[in-house]
Formats: C-alpha cells, sequence, structure tokens
C-alpha cells in the first residue's frame, strides 16, 4: 500500500514548490548572469551562453557567445541594443568592439586563432560585420535572426582573434550604450560582468609500484597547471595552478573546476573506489568532490567542484595569512573500495504523467543507517545513458508514516533548484530512525534557463538499516537544510513567529536537538532580540558554528520566549 501511495502523495507535496524564477543572478555551464541594474522601470541584465556549453581548447574551430539583455521581471529581451563587448582574460585585453542587434540576443561567431605576434593582444583580433546604419561603430550582419537552432545559417557578426585559445576563466565585459533605439544612447553605461570557462587537458605520466607509467589527464577549466605529483605511499595525486585567495576575488568567483582522469585499470583509481580531496591542505565537503565512473569505459573521472563558499571555508580556516597565497594546491587521495546499495527510477512529466527521458540512480553506503547522515548519490541519465550536464533539481524526503524528514529546494529563494553541474550530486541526509523512506525528486530542466526537455518528477523507496556506529561518524547537532530557514528569517522573508512555531516543531520532533534548558515565563516573539536574527544570518553564511546557533535558541527558550512542550 505504502508504494502504490507514493505517486499520489508526491504529486500532492512536491507540487507546492513556488513558480520558477530563473532570471536572478546565476553561473551554469558554459554562462554566467550579470545581477541585474534598475532602469526605467526594470530590472534588466546581461545573460553570456556559450554553445558548445563545454569547450575544450584545439577541439572546436569555432563557437557562438551569446550575450542577452532583458528585463528580469518579465523575462522580455529590450530592443535594438549597441553593446560594446569586450572578452579578458588573465587581466589581458583579447577583443573589444561595438555590436547592434535588433532583438536583445546578440550572437557573436568566436573563431580561435593561437597565431598573435604582437604585445597587445587585442591588437590580433579581426572583426566581421559591417557598420550599422543606425548605430555607428557597431556591427550588424543583415539575414536571419539567431535561434539555438540555425547558428551553423544566421547571421552574425564574428571576431577572429586569441580567444579561447587557452584554458582557463574569462571575463566578458558588457557595456549597454543604447537600447530600445539605436540613437538613444543612455546617458549612464550599464555596466556588467560574466565569467565562462574554457576547459583545457593537460597529460602526466605517474609511477605505479611495478615502474609501470600511468597516463593521467588533468582538465583544468581555470588556469594552467603545475608541479603534478604521484605519491605512492597514499597514491594520491597532487597539482596547483595560480589563484587569488583575496576574498575580495573569491566573492566574485563561482566555481573552480578541475578533472582528473585516470584508468580504471590503475587499482587505486578503479571503479567502485571513494576519494578524498584537500584544497591547501583542508579537506573540502563531498558535493566538491564527485567520482563519474560511467562516462567513459576505461577512464574514471574525478571532479573538483568548488564553490564560492567551500572557497570562502578554506580562507576562513586557514585565516588571514591564506590571502596572500598566490596558489591552489589540489590534492586527491583514493580510499578503500565501497559496497554501495542503489535504486534507479525514471521520470514523468507533470501534466500527463507521461515518461520523460530521465532516469535517476540514488547510491548510498550500508554503513550508515539509522540516526545519522547518510551521503545519498544523486545521478541523472538521459536516453542515452549520458550523464546530463547542469541540472537542476530538489528532493523531499519522507519516513513509512509519510511525515517529511529533510527537503532541498537548493539554497536562493528566488531560484530554485539544486545545481549539478556534472549530472552527479552528493546529498547529506539525516534520517532518524530504521525502515522505509520515500524520495521524491523533481527535475525542475537544465541550464540558465531551465531548458524543460529532463524536468519530471519520479519517485524511490529505500530501505534504511541500524548503521555501523564505529565506523560512520552520529550526525552534527543541526540537519543542514534547516538553514534555509534560518537565512529566509534573516532576510524577512518569514516572520518571527513563523519562525518560532518552525524551531519548536522541529525540537519538538527530535530533528533539532538543544541541550536540556529551563523555560522561562511566557512572552511574545516580537520580543526576539537582533543579535538572534544576526546569529541565524551568520550561521546560514557559515560564518559561525552549530553551537553558537543552538545557544540562540536555547536564549529564547530560557526566556519563555519559545516554548517547547513535551
Amino acid at each position: 500500500m505504502y508504494q502504490k501511495l507514493s505517486f499520489l502523495i508526491i504529486i500532492i507535496g512536491i507540487f507546492t514548490i513556488p513558480v520558477i524564477l530563473p532570471n536572478v543572478f546565476a553561473h551554469g555551464l558554459g554562462g554566467d548572469q550579470a545581477p541585474p541594474i534598475s532602469f526605467g522601470g526594470m530590472e534588466v541584465t546581461v545573460r553570456t551562453q556559450l554553445s558548445p556549453s563545454d569547450i575544450t581548447v584545439g577541439e572546436v574551430n569555432s563557437a557562438n557567445m551569446q550575450v542577452r539583455f532583458f528585463d528580469t521581471l518579465t523575462d522580455k529581451n529590450l530592443d535594438k541594443v549597441t553593446y560594446r563587448v569586450e572578452v579578458w582574460q588573465s587581466g589581458e585585453l583579447l577583443a573589444r568592439n561595438l555590436f547592434y542587434d535588433l532583438d536583445g540576443r546578440l550572437d557573436v561567431k568566436i573563431k580561435p586563432n593561437p597565431t598573435c605576434n604582437k604585445n597587445n593582444l587585442e591588437e590580433c583580433s579581426i572583426y566581421g560585420g559591417s557598420e550599422h546604419v543606425s548605430a555607428p561603430g557597431a556591427l550588424f550582419v543583415q539575414g536571419a535572426e539567431c535561434t539555438d537552432d540555425n547558428l551553423d545559417i544566421c547571421a552574425r557578426p564574428s571576431i577572429t582573434g586569441p580567444i579561447f585559445v587557452k584554458g582557463g576563466l574569462y571575463k566578458i565585459r558588457v557595456d549597454i550604450e543604447a537600447a530600445t533605439s539605436p540613437r538613444s544612447v543612455l546617458a549612464n553605461l550599464l555596466s556588467y560582468e560574466t565569467f565562462v570557462s574554457i576547459a583545457q587537458e593537460q597529460d602526466f605520466f605517474i609511477k605505479s609500484a611495478s615502474a609501470q607509467e600511468i597516463p593521467v589527464i588533468v582538465k583544468t577549466y581555470y588556469d594552467d597547471v603545475d608541479n603534478f605529483k604521484f605519491d605512492q605511499s597514499d597514491n594520491s595525486i597532487s597539482f596547483d595552478m595560480p589563484f587569488d585567495w583575496n576574498p575580495s576575488y573569491v566573492d566574485l568567483v563561482q566555481v573552480v573546476h578541475e578533472e582528473v582522469r585516470v584508468p580504471k585499470s590503475f587499482a587505486p583509481y578503479a571503479e567502485g573506489k571513494q576519494f578524498k580531496g584537500y584544497v591547501n591542505g583542508v579537506e573540502i565537503d563531498q558535493r566538491a568532490l564527485l567520482n563519474d565512473p560511467y562516462s567513459y569505459d576505461d577512464t574514471n573521472i574525478v571532479h573538483f567542484l568548488i564553490t564560492k563558499n567551500e572557497l570562502q571555508k578554506i580562507n576562513e580556516k586557514l585565516g588571514s595569512d591564506n590571502y596572500d597565497n598566490a596558489k591552489m594546491d589540489l590534492k586527491l587521495v583514493p580510499l578503500s573500495e565501497v559496497s554501495k546499495s542503489s535504486t534507479e527510477f525514471y521520470l514523468v512529466d507533470t501534466v500527463k504523467y507521461e515518461k520523460v527521458p530521465t532516469t535517476i540512480n540514488i547510491s548510498w553506503d550500508g554503513k550508515y543507517g539509522a540516526n545519522q547522515e547518510i551521503p545519498f548519490e544523486f545521478t541523472f541519465f538521459n536516453e542515452n545513458r549520458e550523464l546530463i550536464k547542469d541540472i537542476r533539481y530538489a528532493y523531499f524526503v519522507f519516513d513509512e508514516f509519510d511525515n517529511e524528514i529533510a527537503s532541498n529546494v537548493g539554497d536562493s529563494t528566488s531560484s530554485l533548484g539544486i545545481v549539478s553541474t556534472e549530472g552527479i550530486d552528493v546529498q547529506r541526509i539525516f534520517v532518524p530512525s530504521q525502515g522505509q523512506i520515500r524520495v521524491d525528486v523533481k527535475v525542475l530542466g537544465t541550464g540558465l534557463d531551465y531548458a524543460p526537455k529532463y524536468a519530471g518528477i519520479g519517485s524511490a523507496i529505500i530501505e534504511i538499516g541500524p548503521g555501523s556506529s564505529n565506523s560512520v561518524p552520529q550526525k552534527a547537532p543541526i540537519p543542514s537544510w534547516i538553514k534555509n530557514n534560518a537565512e529566509w528569517w534573516a532576510a524577512g522573508q518569514i516572520d518571527d513567529g513563523s519562525f518560532v512555531q518552525g524551531i519548536q516543531y522541529l525540537i519538538k520532533e527530535n530533528v533539532l536537538k538543544i541541550p536540556p534548558t529551563t523555560q522561562g515565563t511566557s512572552s511574545s516573539s516580537s520580543d526576539i532580540p537582533g543579535w538572534i536574527k544576526n546569529n541565524a544570518e551568520w550561521w546560514a553564511a557559515g560564518q559561525i558554528d552549530d553551537d553558537s546557533f543552538i545557544q540562540g535558541i536555547q536564549y529564547l527558550i530560557k526566556e519563555g520566549i519559545m516554548r517547547i512542550q513535551s
């Protein structure tokens, strides 16, 4: 009966997700969107998107760079736009020119050319197109408007030059000089900065204990890697690359992406192995280190996906001495093979409930169990059994009595979804007791536009055992998903009473564990001191630890602001 009811419950429960608002600051595979600027009663921004989205140096003769200028409130483009586009890498200007477009979507053909004998690389860039009659100096090509399906034949200007000839992070700066009419020059330029990553493969060899040479590829999306080393004592691979650890720069970085590719025939990196990752000697979270044994039959790919939050935590851990460090040291350490359990299911659409081309595999290590945070690995496959890249999804977890015990709809209140760049994601979910749990998954779409091809809903039943208390640490006092509520409360998106009621319920249900605390006399939730809300904001941002947040909850209980019934 439990399984028969599961789909009915998912339809009732999972559709409570609010309407998606994708038009916010975001970063995706091969694309980026800048924060909006107020202009003429609108909130306008620029989105930059590459096609193909995953470009590796030397593998493409040309690429499309789309720059879209639109109002985030209506998701409509502004028309008759004059753009000044600049392409930068590592502080060096590679291209700069004016372009004009009728419909607010500018498409530029980029043709990489590594040959340049000039001191200033921008001098080697050649621009294709004709000056528009109403926008002096701005390049324009007459012909069919570009869409995602006709890039080979549509009319678009071009840049041929030293662009995308080296891997790493590229800054695309866009100034909007005129909009709505090419003759309407803006009094103040609207300036945006977006970033895209280009991959570059570097070949290395390691010597095994048997003196055999094993080929290793490091695919870097950030900068050239150096000082590649293999340590036979723990079979670890390490390397470094240039990086600016100054907090003001770290705040601009969305993700640092590196891939390590090792043949599965090399036993320490065989299929089924697990890994630990370190950055500047600090162990990174499991979500920042993803193992992909699916893409190639003979090769394991281990991804470092180090987000801004993870970089900030590393800075916090190492202190101000790390700010002047000019390098990022990465280390990959293989662990013993893990025997995993898994379940697999397909998704259906939300209208006719017909099958969509998405299959989800959820796997977990059986040594984890009740009363522990279990690392569940979510893997998303398309109809060809290939990983679905840049997927956005949410999940809800229920116990066998249909009580929700966990959920995650992403970190942003306006742009829903957990982003899985490589189609693999690890989520630590606290499961309070043995027995069956149900995991409901909703795929919201792919990319910055939430493309709907792989969107759908599905559900899985998982049996949770007692786990091994000797080998697995007990969970932290606070499930991580509670941070969403704390962040929303601190931002004023839920009121004091709702926050208090939510915490009361979590404590009563033993989800949030608070040390024994003497309750004070009854008071009003309006008496919550400002420092409590500050604590919630800092805790949600990872700036204070769990104990500091719990002390604030204990204060509310002691003062009678929060009443806990036994």
